[in-house]
């Protein structure tokens, strides 16, 4: 347990798209976003954001009606998203990695009344439009390539074309905000229904005492717009300060995050485990004198101690480990600056309460395994139309994360995996992340991935997909006298597969499942 932190809750009304213009209304001329067209300045970002409200709403989008954003990561993206929320209606983001099956879907299943689009995006919409299931009414289309079909409007042209909506919608603070999709690793994706408070506390809460942000941090994240982690780091976070976002539409390979990080400086990275190790293999890594980082995030899946504690000593900055969800929309655990366990997930973030129960929801001690139940004021209202799977995650005023952990005697908490992804060998349970981490401290291994399979006799052996180093060569007999030289003997792996690359989210977590998938399947 912690202290509750003395933050003001917002009151009724309560706009977040007008809480962030109001807070930088004072610096107009400050600029608030780089993308790879350009840059914008919060005076111009206000006005558009007001523009476009009006827009939607002449467009004849009503109050707490959803839009789909399809975009990629630009200027163009937090006008939107806030443009909508000023208004009262409700964005919808969405993955920019997807199919037009998917895109299909939740335009089904949101009910979405117009789409806000990537010209680069449009076809597959277009495909997407074309299933049929659900008839939108308007297209609106950042940057087109072309001409536009009928029904289009470019995003430009819509926005000036209208007068700053004089007032924000009248919306409080529980009142529906936005909404983010689950991964939908077990199934169709979940819509994530988030208030218009929810993103306002997780600034107070994280960004501020945490991060300590402030107005001259340029904040820089891998994790796109479109996810809980990319939300906050890239919008709310930044705008609440005042601060500068560098924006990047492609992919946050090593090459094009050092890119980045060269040309804009940003102070502030957010990233995940995948994306450090992948820089710290990179042969362009840069070196400590040439960048400007005071300070790094990581979330999405645990940091193993290795790269953390190998990032550190190459650029003198430290790691900041944390955990969130998309249902708690930001990160509610975590390690903080100048109080770094590398290894660790640290401790609940001041405003959160955490517990860990077992199967039959009693606390457990420490140092044993138990499922992570959190309680704060960033909680997702429900899933939209699935009240099945709202009431298994959301318990009163707690949410069932589906991760295992445990607590240290320090009060610090270590991650043990999924709920899903948790073995059992030889009557004891074995946390994949333990052993995966134990692998990656070996100086010839990139990335591993642990499952259990079963042997002859239909027990639980632990297998390990093991992605090495560009160049480096080891045997399956060295890596697993590795393990056992520093685990427990029982949760060495007793198979080992050398791959090239292991499958992975859009976010870069790990698919476990898709590996299992790959046991299972006939030979």
């Amino acid at each position: 347990m912690t202290a509750e932190p003395q933050v003001q809750p917002p009151g009724t009304p309560f706009n977040f798209a007008q809480h962030l213009i109001a807070c930088n209304a004072q610096r107009p001329g400050k600029v608030a976003y780089i993308d790879d067209h350009g840059h914008m300045r919060y005076g111009e970002l206000a006005n558009r954001i007001r523009r476009l409200a009006a827009a939607l709403q002449a467009c004849g989008i009503h109050r707490e009606e959803r839009v789909l954003l399809l975009m990629h990561d630009c200027n163009d993206w937090p006008v939107c998203f806030l443009g909508a929320m000023y208004a009262g209606i409700v964005p919808v983001a969405v993955n920019t990695l997807l199919t037009a099956d998917d895109y299909a879907y939740m335009l089904q299943h949101s009910r979405a009344q117009a789409v806000l689009v990537s010209g680069a995006l449009l076809p597959v919409l277009q495909d997407a439009i074309a299933q049929g299931g659900h008839e939108i009414g308007r297209v609106i289309v950042s940057r087109p390539a072309g001409p536009l079909a009928h029904g289009m409007i470019a995003l430009d042209a819509l926005i000036d074309s209208h007068a700053p909506l004089p007032a924000p919608a009248g919306t409080g603070p529980d009142d529906p905000g936005f909404w983010l999709y689950s991964s939908g690793s077990t199934g169709r994706p979940k819509g994530v229904l988030h208030s218009q408070g929810n993103p306002y506390w997780t600034a107070e809460l994280y960004a501020k005492p945490i991060l300590s942000l402030c107005e001259s941090d340029i904040c820089f994240s891998a994790a796109k717009l479109y996810f809980a982690y990319g939300l906050g780091n890239g919008l709310s976070f930044p705008l609440s300060v005042g601060a500068t976002v560098v924006l990047m539409a492609e992919r946050p390979t090593p090459e094009a995050t050092f890119k980045r990080w060269l040309e804009n400086q940003p102070t502030v990275f957010f990233g995940a485990p995948t994306g450090y190790a992948g820089m710290l293999a990179a042969p362009g890594l840069p070196q400590r004198e040439q960048v400007s980082l005071r300070v790094c995030s990581s979330a999405g899946e645990a940091l193993p101690a290795d790269i953390g504690e190998r990032f550190t000593a190459r650029f003198g900055c430290e790691i900041i480990d944390g955990i969130g969800s998309t249902e708690m929309l930001h990160i509610f655990l975590s390690n903080r600056p100048g109080q770094v366990r590398y290894g660790t997930t640290g401790w609940p973030v001041p405003g959160y309460v955490v517990e860990l129960r077992d199967e039959d929801g009693r606390p457990v001690p420490d140092g044993d395994v138990g499922d992570l139940y959190i309680q704060g004021p960033s909680a997702a209202l429900m899933y939209w139309g699935n009240r099945e799977k709202s009431r298994e995650t959301f318990r009163g005023g707690w949410t069932k994360s589906g991760d295992k952990y445990v607590r240290n005697a320090d009060g610090s908490y270590s991650y043990a995996g999924r709920s899903d992804d948790m073995l059992k060998v030889s009557g004891i349970y074995v946390s994949p992340f333990e052993v995966e981490a134990t692998l990656m401290v070996h100086p010839s291994v990139l990335e591993a991935a642990v499952i259990g399979v079963p042997d002859e006799a239909g027990l639980t052996k632990t297998k390990a997909f093991v992605v090495l180093k560009p160049g480096a060569q080891v045997s399956e007999t060295e890596l697993k006298a590795f393990v056992k030289e520093r685990l427990a003997p029982y949760k060495y792996p007793r198979i080992i597969e050398f791959m090239d690359a292991l499958p992975k989210t859009a976010t870069g977590k790990i698919q476990r499942f898709r590996l299992r998938e790959m046991e299972s399947a006939p030979a």
